[in-house]
């Protein structure tokens, strides 16, 4: 199965152009909602990505919780997701029934009250 399929990207893709016109109007950035939800099998590692940069596709920004408690909202490059394999040597993996009920800051709070875990 392939981590990020080309209608992810394109979501991706979608969501990073509307904030980049939005930046270059002046206006502020969307909250968009988590178009994916990536996670360590063998490990606590979890991001909610919702948008790429559209000057560099490989950059993705979204809520990344690396499984020590401290979520926060960044970048990562899907590369290096992507290559990463975790302490078992397992793949990142795609959760496949995730369904973004929320814009990416209500997960944020929901991370950080919860001690740092994504949901």
């Amino acid at each position: 199965m392939e981590l990020l399929p080309q209608p992810i990207l394109d979501r991706l893709a979608a969501n990073g152009c509307a904030n980049q016109a939005r930046i270059n109007a002046g206006e502020d950035t969307i909250d968009h909602h988590p178009v994916v939800k990536l996670f360590t099998p063998d490990g606590g590692a979890t991001w909610l990505l919702s948008e790429t940069d559209p000057e560099d596709p490989d950059i993705a920004f979204g809520l990344c919780d690396l499984g020590l408690g401290f979520p926060e909202l960044g970048s990562v490059r899907l590369s290096i997701l992507k290559a990463h394999r975790g302490r078992l040597g397992l793949p990142i993996e795609r959760d496949l029934h995730f369904k973004a009920n929320a814009p990416l800051s209500t997960y944020a709070v929901r991370a950080r009250e919860a001690g740092g875990t994504v949901t």
